[in-house]
């Protein structure tokens, strides 16, 4: 997927499907799809997180209402609302993934979606199924679907959630927002449920849906449908901490503020720019405040060093940083407030965002199999981690990093058998090790190069170019490694007045007397007979190879 302003989501998941697709092509094991499993979990962590931080913003706006009911109560009212729709459209997406996981893995009891994870889903790289429910079954026309459980029904919803949260952050009814907090906050959730994208499919504007559920798999589309939850969960805080700043902001008390770092994502692609934005709830709009980047210590609201300053306009700090490196960047800083005294009130703020590859990949760099004998390129890598954090192992075999970097091994292997050969990958989290999955590969032995002469394996050949050729070449036909096999001894048979002749060769050439015996001997329509062909290749192994019968012509 290309083109198009796509945000760092849609990107990622564009590159996600195009790894995905490459390793589908290359017949990988249905194990690396466990890595979506990873990042799905992960999402289904933040989100438990949103929802226990959104039970505390709540329960601060019951607190609020205790203490002054008549003001808090048409603040609290809006909150209640943004509540009400954004679990809606969670309930929905949750309704949809068990959809999908019923049809998909054509489960008899569709209770059984409601406690199947995504470990035990039979169907994990189906695609035609969750596209059909979703899209339907021809993308070209750029129609898709428009019934229930399809993608337009959820953008619909999408949309409408949206838009009524927007509306409830506007003023009216004895709701009035600072035009600072209001501007952020409406930007962070048009942001964070944004449906309107172009989405580029060879060329092709395939909307919304198309761009978002076509052709990918299961497993894929549910890790995609959680970070939707996601941002419905992450639009909901942003909206309900708006509304509770409001209320305090309204009493002008700037002994309860709070610094706030908004950002649309906060895992995105390498090399792509990650943008946030920091700003002083409950703030004079009139004056700017002060924002430094440093170390600093949010449990004693200390700053212990400075780094630098934050550009800050309006009241609204902007911080943004370019980083091509993958991994958890953490960043932080205080806000600076002058008291009325003259003195200066600090709060401080730290924060992180992950720069991330999207998906695990451990793939045979030439083909599917690895051969006994020969150098096999391996390509490892994982997301989210260094490539120099990553520790490979294989067993029956041995793995030889050539660029640690850029995830570059060489794996040998040493006997066939059933069980072939399972690399196993272990990454470095923050000094702990844990492991990303096992891949299993089959194990082969190196074809036999086929014997030629000028070329030719057998059929009818002239006495000069067999000649020409000086002797037997032992070439690999339709094999991907660059391999040389050498002849190291032959023997030729043919046929002279009635007679049968054999005359034997070490080496690849034709001796002297098989050459006076073909220019001498053999007359058209003489059988030319090259058997008993010995080679030898990168393994050492003598290979005996298949005889060659030409008819002199």
């Amino acid at each position: 997927m290309s083109g198009g302003k796509e945000t760092p989501r849609q990107k990622m998941i564009g590159m996600m499907y195009l790894v995905l697709t490459a390793l589908l092509a290359l017949n990988v094991s249905k194990s690396i799809l466990d890595a979506f499993i990873i990042v799905n979990e992960g999402l289904e962590k933040t989100n438990h997180n949103f929802e226990e931080k959104n039970k505390t913003t709540y329960g601060a706006f019951k607190a609020a209402m205790e203490k002054d009911a008549a003001k808090t109560e048409p603040y609290y009212k809006r909150a209640l609302e943004v509540q009400k729709v954004c679990a809606e459209l969670v309930k929905h997406i949750d309704n949809l993934k068990k959809e999908l996981i019923i049809k998909t893995d054509n489960l008899e009891d569709p209770k059984i979606a409601d406690t199947l994870t995504m470990h035990y889903i039979q169907s994990k790289d189906n695609y035609d199924m969750p596209t059909n429910i979703l899209i339907g079954e021809d993308i070209s026309s750029i129609k898709p679907k428009t019934e229930k459980w399809s993608a337009l029904e959820l953008k619909d919803k999408i949309d409408n959630c949206r838009n009524k949260i927007v509306k409830l952050l506007d003023d009216g009814d004895g709701v009035k927002i600072f035009p600072a907090i209001k501007t952020v906050v409406q930007s962070s959730v048009k942001k964070s449920l944004n449906t309107d994208l172009k989405m580029i499919e060879d060329g092709h504007d395939v909307g919304w849906a198309g761009g978002n559920f076509y052709h990918l798999p299961l497993v894929a589309v549910i890790t995609n449908l959680t970070k939707m939850q996601n941002d419905v969960s992450n639009a909901e805080a942003d909206a309900v901490n708006g509304l509770l700043s409001a209320v305090k902001a309204n009493d002008f008390t700037f002994d309860k503020l709070s610094a706030k770092v908004i950002a649309p994502s906060s895992y995105i692609i390498a090399g792509d720019e990650y943008k946030a934005e920091v700003l002083l709830v409950a703030f004079n709009s009139t004056s700017n405040p002060e924002m430094v980047l440093g170390n600093v210590d949010t449990l004693h609201n200390k700053i212990i060093s400075e780094s630098g300053k934050i550009p800050v306009s309006g009241g609204l700090g902007k911080y943004s940083s370019r980083d091509g490196s993958e991994g958890i960047k953490k960043w932080g800083g205080a806000i600076k407030v002058p008291k009325p005294d003259g003195t200066m009130e600090v709060y401080t703020f730290q924060t992180e965002y992950m720069v991330a590859k999207p998906a695990v990949t451990v793939s045979p760099t030439k083909m599917n199999v690895l051969y006994i004998g020969v150098d096999n390129p391996v390509s490892i890598s994982c997301p989210g981690i260094p490539a120099e954090k990553i520790t490979p192992s294989i067993t029956n075999g041995t793995l030889t990093p050539v660029n640690v970097k850029n995830g570059e091994y060489i794996a040998r292997v040493t006997t066939a058998n059933k069980d072939g050969a399972v690399v196993s990958v272990m990454a470095d989290f923050n000094g702990q090790k844990k492991k990303m999955g096992e891949f299993k590969f089959r194990i082969k032995t190196v074809p036999n190069p086929v014997p030629k002469v000028a070329g030719k394996k057998d059929g009818k050949i002239a006495k000069g170019d067999v000649l020409a050729a000086g002797g037997i070449a032992a070439v690999m036909e339709n094999f991907d490694f660059e391999l040389s096999y050498t002849v190291q001894k032959f023997e030729m048979s043919y046929s002279k007045s009635g007679d049968f002749f054999t005359l034997a060769a070490n080496g690849n050439k034709f001796t002297p007397e098989m050459a006076a015996a073909i220019n001498g001997s053999m007359k058209k329509g003489s059988k030319l007979i090259l058997e008993n062909i010995f080679a030898i290749g990168p393994d050492k192994t003598p290979r005996k190879l298949e005889t060659i019968v030409f008819t002199i012509q």
